[in-house]
């Protein structure tokens, strides 16, 4: 629905909690919702921009009349200065960041999946800052040398310059300001995207993505990284093709094709879902797991190295490679697929266990009425969205004695995202 013109006059309101995007959620004046960005719990705003709309309104901060007491100042120049999309609650204290993906997740669960669950508990990140493994940054050309950084929240077509980025690792943005002077060497077009990546064994990768012609122009940012004392290799990966290393140092390409961000937590994840998928004490040998949306088979090849029987379905031919590969070279037996879960699972059922990891749209209807009706002893869902979760749940027939453990991961701090895992028993 349309919005409505913005109020003429600026209103004043008290935020009392903040909603599952990150915005903070107070009234105005005649009871109406509004959801206001960077908006933190206790904080009395003057706000601007009152945007209306049939059962709830937006609106921006036009001045902070008081702060709340978990607003601190954001340690990133670019949070306020340029308005970046990448984080939506550096303005918060990591205390409250804590609590509100606790109750977001809770919430969820209780209201759209009907379940009477307590907040899970939250597996917090070793870093709060310098953890992204990897980021991803927008090429805008001006008639010179690129403009290359983030977007801007409120002005999706606006891209600022990258400074500094706090959430990525030192690696990342001693190597940004490497290449940075050499940007005028990126291929031109509209689509082009770079990307910075510390893989898991420390390599340096920049990734070029896209661009109207062929990329002939990689060796300075290359040599700028040697220069800086910086290995990194760099990469093009043109539209529609296959990742083709440029210059630099050689390496796999499956170093750049697939990435966690927080390698940390991403880790402690990992270690949950194989322990719950794992056979109960004093079950038989042959446990069989299901691991859907399985990516490179990091959870499968752990399960297979510990005798279960594993077939593991991911959509992505490149990542099924990539696990078929690892797992010959560690001598395991482990049915790699690459298919839809929805061409595949009805045959692959019954199993002992199974393990889903779906996109953030959840699973689809077909896939959770072919898990409810044959469900499996154990199901282990990897969630990075609450409200497809909860929906899911719902549809797979949870009730709450099914429920072995909810818990939360706190994957991406400083932004109102977050993974959760259940684990749920027949």
């Amino acid at each position: 629905m349309t919005a409505e013109p913005a109020a003429a006059a600026a209103e004043e309101i008290l935020i009392e909690s903040l909603a599952a995007g990150g915005d903070g959620v107070g009234h105005l004046a005649d009871g109406i919702t509004v959801f206001v960005p960077r908006a933190a719990p206790g904080d009395r705003l003057l706000l601007h921009e009152v945007r209306r709309r049939k059962r709830h309104a937006r609106a921006e901060i036009a001045a902070i009349l008081s702060a709340g007491p978990d607003r601190v100042e954001p340690p990133c120049v670019h949070f306020a200065r340029d308005r970046c999309g990448g984080c939506q609650w550096q303005h918060l204290s990591a205390e409250a960041q804590a609590a509100a993906k606790r109750r977001i997740v809770g919430d969820a669960l209780r209201r759209i999946g009907g379940l009477d669950v307590p907040d899970p508990e939250l597996v917090p990140s070793p870093r709060s800052l310098r953890y992204r493994t990897t980021v991803t940054l927008t090429v805008r050309p001006t008639g010179g040398a690129p403009t290359v950084g983030f977007h801007d929240a409120t002005d999706g077509g606006r891209v600022f310059p990258l400074e500094h980025c706090a959430i990525a690792r030192d690696e990342l943005n001693a190597l940004w300001r490497a290449v940075e002077p050499y940007r005028a060497s990126l291929p031109a077009g509209k689509d082009v995207r770079l990307k910075l990546r510390v893989a898991p064994d420390g390599g340096l990768h920049v990734v070029v993505a896209g661009g109207d012609d062929a990329w002939t122009t990689s060796e300075p940012m290359a040599r700028a990284a040697a220069a800086a004392g910086l290995a990194a290799t760099v990469w093009w990966q043109p539209a529609g093709g296959a990742v083709r290393r440029m210059s630099g140092p050689d390496a796999d390409a499956g170093a750049v094709s697939f990435e966690q961000v927080n390698a940390e937590v991403a880790a402690l994840l990992r270690e949950a879902v194989v322990r719950a998928a794992a056979p109960p004490a004093g079950r038989p040998d042959r446990w069989r797991v299901l691991d859907l949306y399985a990516g490179v088979g990091d959870t499968a090849l752990p399960l297979a190295e510990g005798g279960c029987e594993v077939v593991m379905v991911e959509l992505d031919r490149r990542a099924v490679e990539r696990a078929r590969d690892r797992a010959r070279a560690k001598g395991l037996t482990v049915r790699c697929l690459a298919a839809r879960v929805e061409e595949r699972l009805e045959k692959l059922l019954p199993a002992d266990a199974v393990i889903v990891n779906p996109p953030r749209a959840g699973l689809s209807e077909q896939v959770t009425r072919l898990l409810a009706s044959a469900p499996p002893q154990r199901l282990v869902y990897v969630s990075c969205d609450p409200a497809t979760l909860a929906r899911d749940l719902d549809r797979l027939g949870a009730t709450r004695d099914r429920i072995a453990s909810v818990q939360a991961f706190d994957m991406f701090p400083e932004t109102s995202h977050i993974e959760t895992a259940v684990v749920l028993d027949r």
